[in-house]
């Protein structure tokens, strides 16, 4: 009965993650550039009871007993399929219309001061700063770098924006002239290895050396004659790839199967309670 306790127990806790990724994914069904999640699970370690070696039957089935102790969350793994796009005919909303390419975003890092993570959330802002001059952000505020990994800043009398295929933002002026920067655009090659930060941001893993893998391995910056990869909508927003029909079906399974195991802890109590008694 304890085993039977232990196992439930060690399921129950990774079923929890479960329901926690998919509830993360329904939170976000509207965020713009989210990618969505799903949960696979894996078998743990068994153990191997031979209590037939006398049995000359011929099974298909494997020999013996298997006495499994749960299952595992194996891994989260990201559905990096291109999300819907969404008209919005503003100069600087932009969506990608290739998969695996990010934004390059300027967060700050507490004491290490600042780090560049990677979003497909296209929808762009200008700021004030200081001198007349603007800064490019996106909706949390934060800094739009360009290729050179530089905050995209410029006087605050422009008059509108375009945006040129390979990834060139064309600031124009009232007074006729135009000025571009190169938005920074990051081809992520390993999507799976990517640490997941919050909302529609990822950023590289502070564990590389432990994972096999070096940043050259996970992602590419597409510069010079590789801007002719990039893809790219002016006017329009990516929406988020969560499939809320799908979703609700996993949540409404993971939910069975965490009351299945619970039921699992509550028989073997009464199981025990029922011994004792006896005793």
């Amino acid at each position: 009965m304890i085993r039977t306790m232990i196992t439930a127990t060690n399921t129950l806790g990774q079923l929890q993650q479960q329901i926690d990724t998919i509830s993360n994914n329904i939170a976000n069904s509207n965020t713009t550039g989210y990618k969505a999640r799903e949960a696979r699970f894996s078998e743990l370690l068994y153990q191997q009871f031979e209590n037939d070696q006398m049995d000359p039957t011929v099974r298909q089935s494997p020999v013996g007993i298997r006495y499994g102790v749960g299952a595992q969350l194996a891994q989260i793994q990201v559905n990096t399929k291109t999300g819907s796009l969404q008209n919005t005919e503003r100069d600087l909303d932009i969506a990608f219309t290739k998969a695996n390419q990010y934004f390059n975003i300027i967060m700050p890092d507490g004491e290490n001061g600042q780090r560049t993570v990677y979003s497909r959330q296209g929808d762009f802002y200008v700021t004030p700063v200081n001198n007349g001059q603007v800064m490019l952000v996106n909706h949390d505020g934060y800094a739009v770098a360009d290729s050179n990994g530089n905050a995209i800043t410029f006087a605050d009398n422009m008059k509108n924006f375009n945006l040129l295929d390979d990834g060139t933002l064309l600031v124009n002026y009232n007074d006729g002239t135009t000025q571009g920067f190169e938005l920074a655009v990051t081809r992520v090659d390993k999507p799976q290895s990517m640490e997941k930060l919050s909302g529609s941001y990822i950023g590289v893993p502070g564990n590389l050396e432990q994972l096999g893998l070096n940043e050259a391995d996970l992602y590419t910056n597409l510069q010079g004659g590789l801007r002719t990869e990039i893809g790219l909508a002016n006017g329009k927003l990516e929406m988020s790839n969560v499939d809320i029909s799908k979703e609700m079906t996993d949540l409404i399974n993971a939910q069975r199967s965490y009351q299945f195991s619970s039921r699992a802890i509550t028989i073997a109590d009464q199981m025990l309670g029922l011994i004792n008694g006896i005793r």
